[in-house]
């Protein structure tokens, strides 16, 4: 009986430090490279030092891996303390007609406004349980916590990976990296958007498409996540460009079609962007 209880606690604090790892790196990608830099001293130096105490007084429950983990994952909280909706590039009617004023003015300030909302209590939460040392409230926040952070995420690199369809930025341009990596792996822009609409298509229920960069290959990838799960941090591709396919980023304009939507959507792609992503990734 002894042996089974180690073993579920053993088992138990992998799961919660895998999970916790997840959504630090899920967490992280919300932020500019400045922005880390800013935070990361004084919030980490914050967690440890309160996780140290959690170890020392319940060393045989918390576990080094999950000290580490957990540090990381709420020093990932931005100055201030709490994440934050941020602004569009672009008026809410810049899409149009594309993607409706009213579309992007409900998913902006309702939908991914209540994903930040969600993360930061869940954030609390955690914070609260870690410093009671409660394994079992840590492991129950994770599913909450992934699911937020990864709305915030994915939502914040989708309104910068758009612009209005009049734009220069909605050309992808000859003689850039992205452009010739377009081009050598898909054969052309054209056949780039024949590949990844299907798969846009072909997401059950909701999720996102991605045309992803692999850092190891140095190729392009096309990939699918469901629900809110973050690109990078379950797939290691970096995202260049998000099409996000819930319903509620096109039904108002398009009812249930999917279909228009997507086809419509290549026209609203920042290219500008996505170019500087690879760029920052390479």
């Amino acid at each position: 009986h002894h042996q089974k209880h180690n073993s579920h606690i053993y088992h138990q604090h992998k799961r919660i430090a895998s999970l916790t790892r997840t959504a630090a790196i899920n967490l992280t990608t919300t932020l500019s490279p400045q922005q880390q830099t800013m935070t990361a001293t004084s919030k980490l130096v914050n967690a440890a030092s309160k996780l140290r105490t959690v170890a020392h007084l319940r060393s045989s429950t918390i576990p080094s891996d999950l000290i580490k983990s957990s540090a990381a994952l709420l020093s990932s909280v931005p100055t201030g303390g709490k994440h934050a909706l941020p602004d569009l590039p672009y008026d809410y009617g810049a899409l149009e007609p594309k993607v409706s004023a009213e579309t992007m003015t409900l998913h902006h300030t309702k939908h991914h406004n209540t994903y930040v909302t969600n993360l930061n209590v869940g954030m609390e939460k955690l914070d609260a349980a870690v410093s009671a040392g409660d394994a079992s409230a840590i492991i129950a926040l994770q599913g909450a916590i992934k699911f937020n952070g990864g709305g915030h995420v994915n939502h914040t690199l989708f309104w910068e990976n758009m612009c209005p369809p009049d734009s220069s930025q909605a050309e992808l341009k000859e003689g850039t990296q992205l452009m010739d990596l377009v081009n050598s792996n898909f054969g052309g822009l054209s056949n780039l958007r024949d590949e990844m609409t299907p798969a846009a298509l072909g997401v059950q229920g909701s999720g996102w498409a991605w045309l992803g960069y692999n850092k190891k290959t140095g190729r392009l990838e096309i990939a699918t996540c469901p629900n809110q799960d973050p690109l990078e941090a379950t797939t290691g591709l970096v995202p260049l460009v998000g099409i996000d396919v819930w319903e509620h980023a096109y039904y108002v304009d398009y009812r249930n079609v999917r279909p228009d939507y997507v086809n419509a959507f290549f026209d609203i792609i920042n290219w500008d962007v996505a170019e500087e992503r690879l760029a920052a990734c390479k």
